[in-house]
């Protein structure tokens, strides 16, 4: 049922501009998109001028946002959902050429998703891991860096894509940005054995196999049935 996506919100604001005499005050209006998490649990986030949702995510309660936020429905319906549906199409061409490996083709849909909004989790993801299937290194460091800045992109909504992302970073051999990569995911969600063992794959082929023991034995204590683990545990401790 959650998180649940309301639509558009507007909020408005008292702003004074001038000093002393001359200070004049005036009604703002700020447009937000607005999810709700759970009966309590709110969550809105600013739109940019091409009406698609940007920036810091606000959490409120359910009184906060009742009294703050009035709907817009009509914004939603006219601006901002044929924006979104014109933007969740490209990201979703641009995973379909990427697992035919159409990279260009890839790379072209993803860079117009993020041409509508260059923060985009999900395009932000395709276009780094299009980037580290081509030895692009220096564009996949610039998106590591916008990615790093991004809570959305480390989203469980998110999770097949980064997975996606980390993997290539690791095939190209590209172990420190796989490593900073995968240790932020965890800084989101600590108790998902997957990236606990993804980080330790990435540890191990980067050297550091003291590192790839103990994100081995996390994952196997979140999930002791995992048994891609334990196999790796098992080869890790006949070489070494």
């Amino acid at each position: 049922m959650y998180p649940q996506v309301l639509g558009i919100y507007a909020k408005k604001g008292e702003k004074e501009v001038g000093s002393g005499g001359t200070t004049t005050s005036y009604t703002q209006e700020t447009f937000w998109f607005a999810r709700r998490l759970s009966d309590e649990d709110y969550e809105v986030r600013p739109l940019s001028s091409g009406h698609v949702p940007t920036g810091i995510k606000t959490m409120l309660s359910k009184g906060e946002f009742i009294t703050q936020f009035t709907p817009e429905p009509r914004y939603y319906e006219t601006r901002t959902l044929p924006v979104l549906k014109s933007l969740q199409k490209k990201i979703e061409l641009g995973e379909q050429f990427f697992k035919k490996g159409l990279l260009s083709k890839a790379e072209s849909e993803f860079m117009k998703a993020t041409m509508i909004d260059e923060e985009n989790a999900q395009a932000n993801l395709g276009l780094g891991a299009v980037y580290a299937e081509q030895g692009e290194f220096k564009k996949v460091s610039k998106v590591i860096g916008i990615l790093l800045n991004s809570d959305l992109a480390f989203q469980e909504e998110q999770r097949k894509q980064f997975n996606i992302f980390g993997i290539s970073l690791r095939k190209q051999g590209m172990h420190d940005d796989a490593i900073r990569f995968y240790s932020k995911a965890l800084e989101y969600n600590a108790g998902d054995e997957h990236l606990h063992f993804n980080l330790a794959r990435a540890h191990y082929e980067h050297g550091d196999h003291l590192e790839c023991l103990k994100n081995l034995e996390t994952a196997l204590k979140i999930k002791s049935d995992f048994v891609e683990a334990q196999q790796f545990l098992e080869f890790l401790r006949k070489t070494s």
